[in-house]
């Protein structure tokens, strides 16, 4: 059988990836031959002349200290991250300068597990473990402790969460349930970015540079010292982006976004430490969205720039008693503003979280913690096509959690037991149980397991909006005159989406340059939301006209079911200047509806909204001590249901450090394709979706 054009196609465009990582290998042979030793001053972290002390190259780190890393997002708490129970990725700051990447989305495509596609020029639909969409309700998201979940919408605006990359120490990216720590919505994963301190980024950076997509970016960010231990940094970005195209050539979607902070770190006493940082951003999104309409023409599509803009104040105090004894308190604000084509939302926050760690046993380590958030708003939208019933609304979320952990054995066997306890205004109190145990036969080898509840609780969606939607794909056999639009209607009974998630995990590290990590999991969902078609409620009947066909969708908790699947990631350094880092994750979802009755046919298509299969393979490579050559490849599975084919992504990145100060880099991303598309339309998102464009972008920088 003759193989078909697009499979010809696909196997060139796997051959040109895999020529890509050759490349790399065949450079890297170059530089070190068999048996002998790299340029010595290569050979330990931070002993390069050309890096400076505070941005060590992770090519240069021993596999040890890789190993033994500090992470907190699993247990709140300091653990190494070879001993961390849990599905976990840590994004060094190092692999995202040498990834190309110029904003926090772009990112996060290095973490194993994680659903990143670009909808258009300016928006995401990020999501772990299945359930992906433009405001994925599943994933909680936080920067340095603040949190930017939306109760109205269930999730996050992704273009308006930037940072300056250089200044992010890490992201620790928890694949699977953190609702025991972190609360509700923390189902399918958790995302926590730390900051650097500002004491680790003195003196002045620079960076600019602009491409065909990129058409302009600059940042700057200077440190300083406002004491003898107390240290400030302050920052500003900005970027410019083109716009993406859809198969006719029609786009509007291009973006601009400016901001700025600062940050203060005071080491008041050998047991005091207080950050105080600040943000503000302002910026205009491209939009290209239909608008309904009950008569002629029905639906109409409408181009312009959404306005947004917010600012955030976050203050953490942390007191050290001893080594083992510990205690913080944190509090933040956080404003935000958004004018869409097609709504507006007002939204203030406040919070305050106190958290305790101490070991009352030498066998037992305590972490406990209380918190309280109330966050206001004010949403509105055109009133024959979008509304909630109420335009204003404060809500409070009160919780308190308890953790302990328990040494069975010393250095081998651990047993994690605890919970989280919620209560809002929806559904009154969430309990969120878990436990964890880790094993540790060896040095070498960690197993662990997990069982734990996690919650979705409703949001303002949820509860009581209403809406118009356009529905002409697919179209039911029960709408017999197209053109129809559904009116969706809130359900202040809706209850919490609940899951019961079982993991079990290996790490293992056969060479001392080697290491496996492999997490398996089985994800029970109940009461998953799901719209019920009413053809009998007096209140909202249906309404079909020879012309025009338009029915009411009430949102209840009706569906069900379960995804399983795994990832696995590979780090390997096969010489002191080179790394390579490969992974590859299986993901499917089955989702029941009812037999009896007539369902949204969208919502039971998430099974096929996120990929089955993902792989990815990076390799990171000093050529010398001032050129560095990195290449990123990635294939990503089709989206059935979105009728989005399956695409191989190709990143290539070199760059030149004449002097210790300067870097000159030249990024490529989407190299094997003019365009492509990573996501499609749906109910969900108003945005009409474009395809990702090939970009190519030239930057400098500058350290004083």
């Amino acid at each position: 059988m003759m193989p078909r054009k697009k499979d010809i196609v696909s196997i060139s465009k796997l051959f040109v990836a895999g020529f890509g990582i050759l490349a790399s290998t065949v450079a890297a042979l170059a530089q070190v031959s068999p048996g002998s030793t790299t340029n010595p001053n290569l050979a330990g972290p931070l002993a390069s002349t050309n890096q400076p002390s505070s941005r060590p190259d992770i090519t240069r780190f021993t596999m040890d200290q890789l190993m033994e890393m500090k992470v907190t997002s699993v247990s709140k708490k300091p653990e190494e991250f070879f001993d961390a129970p849990a599905a976990l990725y840590v994004i060094t700051s190092e692999e995202i300068r040498r990834s190309g990447a110029r904003v926090l989305p772009e990112a996060l495509r290095l973490s194993p597990g994680l659903d990143v596609a670009q909808i258009d020029a300016s928006k995401w639909a990020i999501s772990s473990r299945g359930f992906n969409e433009r405001l994925a309700n599943k994933l909680l998201v936080m920067i340095d402790g603040r949190s930017v979940y939306d109760p109205a919408f269930s999730g996050l605006y992704w273009e308006t969460q930037d940072l300056v990359l250089e200044d992010i120490d890490r992201i620790e990216v928890i694949r699977g349930p953190g609702g025991t720590l972190w609360g509700a919505n923390a189902v399918n994963g958790v995302i926590n970015i730390t900051t650097k301190s500002a004491k680790d980024t003195q003196g002045l950076y620079m960076e600019a540079g602009g491409g065909n997509v990129y058409q302009g970016f600059e940042s700057v960010r200077y440190g300083g010292k406002l004491g003898p231990n107390a240290y400030y940094r302050v920052y500003e970005k900005y970027l410019n982006h083109s716009e993406f195209f859809d198969p006719a050539g029609n786009a509007a979607d291009d973006w601009r976004m400016a901001r700025g902070g600062a940050r203060v770190d005071w080491d008041i006493s050998e047991a005091d430490v207080f950050t105080w940082q600040g943000d503000v951003f302002g910026g205009e999104v491209g939009a290209k969205q239909i608008m309904p309409f009950t008569s002629r023409p029905y639906a109409q599509v409408r181009t312009g720039d959404a306005k947004v803009d917010g600012a955030n104040l976050l203050a953490r105090w942390q007191h050290t008693f001893a080594e083992d004894n510990q205690a913080s308190l944190q509090t933040y604000y956080d404003h935000f503003n958004r004018n869409d084509l097609r709504y507006h939302e007002r939204r203030d926050t406040f919070d305050l979280d106190y958290q305790h760690r101490f070991s009352p046993l030498n066998r037992n380590e305590i972490v406990y913690g209380l918190g309280y958030r109330y966050s206001g708003d004010q949403i509105g939208g055109e009133p024959s096509t979008f509304r909630f019933d109420h335009p204003s609304r404060g809500l409070s979320l009160g919780s308190a959690f308890l953790q302990d952990t328990i040494t069975i054995v010393p250095d081998r066997l651990q047993l994690t037991l605890g919970t989280k306890l919620e209560h809002n205004d929806f559904t009154g109190f969430e309990i969120q149980p878990g436990t964890r145990l880790l094993w540790t036969p060896h040095e070498r080898h960690t197993v662990w397991a997990s069982v734990a509840r996690a919650v979705r609780t409703p949001s303002r969606v949820d509860d009581d909006m209403q809406a118009h939607l356009p529905y002409d794909n697919p179209v039911p056999p029960y709408i017999r005159n197209p053109p129809a639009a559904i009116g969706i209607g809130g359900n202040p009974r809706f209850e919490s989406e609940t899951l019961v998630a079982y993991e079990l995990g290996y790490r293992v590290r056969p060479l001392d340059r080697l290491t496996f990590d492999l997490a398996l999991f089985y994800n029970d969902y109940d009461k998953l939301r799901l719209g019920r078609f009413d053809f009998t409620n007096p209140a909202s009947p249906p309404q079909i006209t020879p012309e025009y066909t338009f029915l009411p969708l009430w949102i209840e908790n009706l569906m069900w079911g379960e995804t399983y699947g795994g990832e696995l990631v590979a780090h390997w350094n096969p010489t002191d200047i080179w790394k390579l880092i490969a992974s590859y994750s299986y993901l499917k979802v089955q989702l029941h509806v009812p037999t009896v009755g007539f369902f949204d046919p969208v919502s039971p298509t998430a099974t096929a909204r996120s990929p089955r299969h993902q792989v990815q393979l990076h390799s990171l490579l000093d050529l010398s001590e001032k050129w560095q050559f990195d290449t990123g490849a990635y294939y990503v599975d089709r989206l059935p249901s979105l009728q989005v084919p399956s695409y191989i992504r190709l990143d290539l990145r070199i760059s030149w450090r004449p002097t210790k100060e300067w870097e000159l880099s030249l990024v490529a991303q989407n190299v094997l394709d003019n365009h492509h598309p990573e996501f499609g339309a749906s109910l969900d998102n108003f945005d009409l979706p474009t395809e990702s464009r090939r970009s190519i972008y030239a930057s400098v920088s500058r350290r004083f």
